[in-house]
């Protein structure tokens, strides 16, 4: 069968008559050829792998430093999950089973627009919360709430700010949730450092709003290392941007989050 469809261009008194003649697909393609339009959903990994020596031939064309942790099948299909190590950073890409071509960056799920690469990323980079000392922390919540989150925080920093009046929201509806906010300026804000010393000392949440808020600080009223250990132990768990939060179970999330989010992330939902 032949469709024809006429498309008629009036422009200028003149008209324009352009035909296009569109084939059905099954003219081209039969619905006897059952390899064309597979009628049942295949399983490619069990003809098409993946090794880590060939995912890193592949990926050492484009970063020489590049070490691969992992593969896998990942969440979606007709893509091979890679974990990756740069520079003492993890990452993932994504690979297709052809071998053709590879993708980095976000994998966004479009029902619930959920961040798959954020989600994996959180649990590849597991930390032990145990071995976070917490004496410096301030704490927004109940120091004795079942569910504790660490957050490296700089009091100049625009979205700990949106996340700050986030995690306010959290603890007024969930009193079993307790944020320990931890000390750590960016050297992009030239007076972080001084007045991250200052909230230390008083474990001031007051000072912080203050900072927030673009308000003076008074100079440290202690002699403290707690900011320089908080620096030294953000580099050692690879920590490199503020806001950063720790859930309770030692997974890494990176950024702002609104209060539904934060709830979710906290109770894994």
């Amino acid at each position: 069968m032949v469709r024809m469809l006429i498309f008629i261009n009036i422009r200028g008194g003149r008209m324009h008559i352009i035909l296009c003649c569109l084939i059905l697909i099954f003219l081209l393609f039969p619905a006897s050829n059952s390899s064309a339009f597979p009628t049942k959903e295949r399983d490619c990994s069990k003809c098409h792998t993946l090794k880590k020596d060939e995912a890193l031939g592949i990926l050492k064309n484009f970063d020489p430093n590049v070490k691969v942790l992992n593969v896998s099948a990942g969440s979606v299909k007709y893509f091979f999950e890679v974990t990756v190590e740069s520079n003492g950073k993890k990452g993932l890409v994504y690979i297709d089973m052809p071998k053709k071509h590879f993708v980095s960056g976000s994998l966004i799920q479009i029902q619930g627009r959920k961040n798959l690469t954020q989600d994996r990323l959180s649990e590849i980079n597991k930390v032990n919360v145990s071995q976070i000392p917490l004496k410096d922390a301030i704490v927004l919540g109940d120091k004795n709430a079942k569910y504790r989150v660490i957050v490296f925080d700089d009091p100049e920093c625009p979205f700990c700010e949106k996340l700050y009046h986030e995690m306010k929201k959290v603890v007024n509806e969930r009193k079993d949730i307790a944020f320990y906010i931890k000390m750590f300026p960016l050297k992009m804000h030239a007076n972080a450092y001084e007045k991250a010393r200052a909230i230390v000392c008083e474990k001031s949440l007051s000072l912080l709003e203050d900072s927030f808020a673009k308000k003076p600080l008074p100079a440290a009223k202690c002699k403290t290392t707690a900011v320089d250990d908080n620096i030294k132990l953000a580099n050692k768990l690879g920590i490199t941007g503020a806001p950063t939060l720790i859930m309770p179970d030692g997974r890494v999330v990176a950024g702002y989050r609104d209060k539904e989010s934060l709830k979710d992330l906290i109770l894994k939902k």
